[in-house]
């Protein structure tokens, strides 16, 4: 089996791994690029394969830096079933509409302003019969028993604990008359978090391909995480002004309103307006309740121990863009939880560009920021910031709290693959930048004697 590497190879988005044997072909995972502009261009194809030819897609989890491009696979050609478990299928429905009407909503400002510049119009990259087309050929894949995908090729999911209905593919490969396994371990969750399971290693593969995001340090524990979480909002209560928390729509949103109920009910943090300004991170929530069997046992004790802050108002959705824009005269303190997680796009974007300027500011960065984004500029304490053309002073406060990642840190990737490593496989180690591949690369091979291989973009490898 060759494996040929279109996306998180060098870099930790657009995930797409194309497996090809003398009888079958798939990809696990089709998804889109986040950060600067050559990762845009990236976007407006989908990974470069034969199509008609392609058996199956995969996906591991929904986030849309793993499934983004389907629509572009669908555009060109691509008829076959994509492949997840029905939470992921259904969340990944929501991501790739949402994705649609963002780029929607961005073309037709960008269109207006070439119109008046006397410029053609762009075409949109991918358009909703894409959409509904990749939707349309969803097919649920169930949690740990084997499932055949495509001739002489089989999968198992596990539980990979980094959200709900994500998880980590063994793809066992006949051909020839040989046999072989290899893993993908998708986007790994660190033990503890709430609400999702923890991580379920596989223990025996002849390839492991393994995510690497913090391969190079772990996160703060997530007990100090939620005190500093705690200080930082008292503080910013105290200031009377407003929090802002771009937040990740599937995953994290529903992670921090856990916590901050948590705090509410025993008396951490008194009572305050929060926004969740995103109708995506609504629906995903709506989702995230309608899969209860997938709840880890912290999260069922949760449900069934007191009402929730949303029946009390203090935990207020804003579904319209108009009342969007009212949260501009909300006075504070308050938070407002909103998308995009790297502030690239999305309702955050905006009220950032309202409230940056102001000293009174808070704005809470609770995951990963890919370079290039907005959010990894004002992690890395730039003074000032261009948004929409207009370049903002940087005089809130930033925090960074990196002990919500959904991520594994390293020793929750090290503790994942110790399971592995006494069948010694091969390692691939991809979905991290270099700095952090390197640092995890150089511990397996030490603590091992396994060399791990790190692929760049269109690499391929044979098995």
């Amino acid at each position: 089996m060759k494996i040929t590497f279109y996306g998180a190879a060098g870099g930790v988005t657009g995930t797409a791994y194309y497996c090809e044997t003398s009888e079958a072909r798939i990809m696990i995972d089709c998804g889109m690029f986040q950060g600067d502009k050559r990762d845009e261009s990236r976007n407006k194809t989908a990974p470069p394969v034969n199509y008609s030819t392609l058996n199956a897609i995969v996906l591991t989890h929904a986030h849309l830096d793993h499934c983004g491009r389907l629509p572009h696979a669908v555009k060109q050609g691509y008829r076959g079933p994509i492949y997840g478990t029905p939470a992921t299928l259904d969340l990944a429905a929501l991501v790739l509409r949402d994705s649609l009407k963002v780029q929607t909503s961005d073309l037709e400002k960008l269109n207006r302003m070439l119109v008046r510049n006397g410029k053609s119009k762009i075409k949109p990259t991918f358009e909703e019969a894409d959409v509904e087309g990749a939707i349309m050929q969803m097919k649920p894949l169930p949690y740990h028993d084997p499932f055949p995908v495509a001739s002489g090729m089989e999968i198992i999911v596990d539980e990979a604990g980094h959200i709900l209905g994500s998880g980590s593919l063994k793809l066992t490969v006949e051909d020839h008359m040989q046999k072989k396994s290899v893993i993908f371990s998708g986007d790994l969750g660190a033990s503890g978090m709430p609400i999702v399971r923890d991580p379920e290693p596989f223990r025996e593969a002849d390839m492991v391909i393994m995510e690497s995001t913090y391969g190079d340090r772990d996160h703060k524990p997530l007990q100090e995480t939620i005190e500093e979480a705690i200080a930082i909002i008292k503080n910013a209560l105290h200031s009377k002004g407003k929090i802002l928390v771009p937040s990740f729509a599937i995953g994290r949103t529903q992670d921090i309103i856990y916590y901050i109920e948590q705090a509410f009910r025993q008396g951490g943090l008194p009572r305050f307006p929060i926004y969740i300004d995103s109708p995506m991170a609504i629906e995903a929530s709506r989702i995230y309740m309608s899969h209860p069997e997938l709840f880890d046992e912290e999260m069922r004790e949760f449900m069934t121990s007191g009402q929730p802050e949303l029946d009390k108002g203090y935990i207020r959705p804003t579904q319209t863009a108009e009342e969007s824009k009212h949260l501009n005269d909300v006075q504070g303190p308050c938070m407002i939880i909103a998308g995009s997680g790297m502030c690239n796009a999305g309702r955050i974007k905006h009220h950032i560009r309202h409230n940056l300027y102001k000293s009174e500011t808070s704005v809470l960065i609770v995951g990963y920021q890919a370079a290039g984004t907005l959010g990894r500029k004002l992690v890395d304490g730039h003074q000032s910031v261009s948004i929409f053309g207009e370049r903002i002073a940087v005089r809130a406060q930033i925090h960074k709290l990196g002990g919500f990642s959904a991520h594994a840190g390293q020793s929750d990737l090290l503790q994942w693959f110790n399971v592995l490593a006494p069948d010694r496989p091969r390692v691939v180690l991809t979905h991290g930048e270099e700095k952090a591949r390197i640092t995890l690369a150089d511990i397996i091979r030490h603590r091992y004697g396994l060399p791990p291989y790190l692929p760049q973009y269109g690499d391929t490898i044979t098995l």
